[in-house]
């Protein structure tokens, strides 16, 4: 016996409510990840080398400059710091350091600012980048 039409709507039905409930639980929390990180490069940390430039007129300068929104180097002045609340800098939702240069090679009037993603590589694809929107 063929199933009948009104089988495969009900069945088709039960499938979708199935993985409405089941797909957060299996990708939700890399897609929760991706926009915490999206948020710390487009925000907090944004807005933290944003004030660190409006004091001093520069942003932090090479790769271990978001070290200076803590602790004030040597020849900075007008520093105001610190500029977050925790004593070290923050870490992508994925534990590894956010990435940083300045000036940046994509952004060379600026800084480049990106996790690494998901799989912790630069450059492959899944990074969460100050460059991109």
């Amino acid at each position: 016996m063929r199933p009948s039409l009104t089988s495969w709507v009900l069945l088709a039905i039960v499938g979708i409510v199935l993985y409405t409930l089941i797909r957060p639980r299996i990708g939700g929390n890399h897609e929760a990840r991706s926009m915490a990180a999206y948020a710390d490069v487009h925000g907090g940390i944004k807005t933290a080398l944003d004030a660190f430039d409006a004091d001093t007129g520069h942003y932090p300068k090479g790769s271990n400059g978001l070290l200076e929104l803590f602790q004030q180097s040597n020849g900075t002045t007008n520093w105001h710091g610190p500029y977050f609340n925790s004593p070290v800098p923050p870490v992508d939702p994925w534990g590894k350091k956010y990435l940083y240069d300045c000036p940046g090679k994509h952004n060379t009037n600026g800084y480049d600012l990106f996790s690494a993603g998901p799989d912790g590589k630069p450059g492959t694809g899944d990074d969460i980048c100050s460059w991109t929107e």
